[in-house]
């Protein structure tokens, strides 16, 4: 079965928008867990807006499933500009002291609202590639967020990436349309390049109880999604514990 991440970034977006702890992150992340959610994903941005790099330490210390931690490699340490928020000590930084089961590392910079593409590994893949090494000598498996490019993702191999996570918006973006085939087709063809050349298979951003299924059931070996958006938006409406369930339904 694949996977079920749980993205709690908008739990903590709605935390921060008071000088108070609640909702909890971490009360959450166990309610997650308990509903049957097989891991939680978190990432911390410079500017600390939703998850801050104390709710990693907190995270990394409670849970018993798979935390997966994403975030972009090169964000440097940043001075906290909120009372009572410890400092950003730069994201490497976070993995090194939480050491998660997963980090995914994505190309996205301070100033995007959220991220919208996948690495150039043309452009970046010497950089990363003592990072990577680093990463998977402290025991964390190293994932790089990846637009569905088969070449793109040979390279990811090349670097030392132990999966791919398909940025998934622009098969969001036209599920249910005239072209969601046609959109849909890359991303078949690249879980397809990643099976043969044995790299593991995550997918997220934009995924939700809609397009989940076809998603789930038309690439090759899907081992993981993430969602945290929807989540949200559907644990509102159905109650948390029959939300989680029914990601899980769309993912046997």
């Amino acid at each position: 079965m694949t996977a079920l991440s749980i993205n709690l970034n908008k739990i903590a977006l709605i935390r921060n928008s008071r000088d108070t702890e609640y909702p909890s992150v971490v009360l959450h992340a166990a309610r997650c867990i308990a509903a049957g959610a097989h891991g939680i994903t978190v990432h911390p941005r410079p500017d600390q807006r939703h998850i801050r790099a104390d709710d990693c330490y907190e995270l990394a210390n409670m849970l018993d499933v798979e935390l997966n931690i994403e975030g972009n490699p090169f964000a440097a340490a940043a001075k906290s500009d909120r009372r009572g928020v410890s400092d950003y000590p730069g994201f490497i930084e976070i993995v090194r002291l939480t050491k998660p089961a997963q980090c995914t590392l994505v190309p996205d910079t301070n100033s995007q609202l959220t991220s919208d593409h996948g690495f150039d590994l043309q452009q970046d893949g010497d950089r990363l590639a003592p990072i990577i090494a680093e990463l998977k000598s402290l025991g964390v498996r190293v994932s790089l967020f990846m637009d569905p490019d088969p070449a793109q993702i040979r390279l990811a191999k090349a670097v030392g990436a132990d999966r791919i996570e398909l940025y998934t918006g622009p098969y969001a973006d036209h599920f249910g349309s005239q072209r969601q085939d046609e959109v849909l087709d890359p991303f078949v063809k690249a879980s397809e390049t990643a099976a043969e050349i044995g790299l593991g298979l995550n997918a997220g951003h934009d995924l939700n109880l809609h397009n989940l299924f076809l998603f789930k059931n038309s690439v090759h070996k899907l081992l993981e999604v993430s969602i945290g958006h929807a989540f949200t938006v559907d644990a509102i409406e159905l109650g948390l514990d029959n939300c989680i369930k029914s990601y899980l339904s769309c993912l046997r």
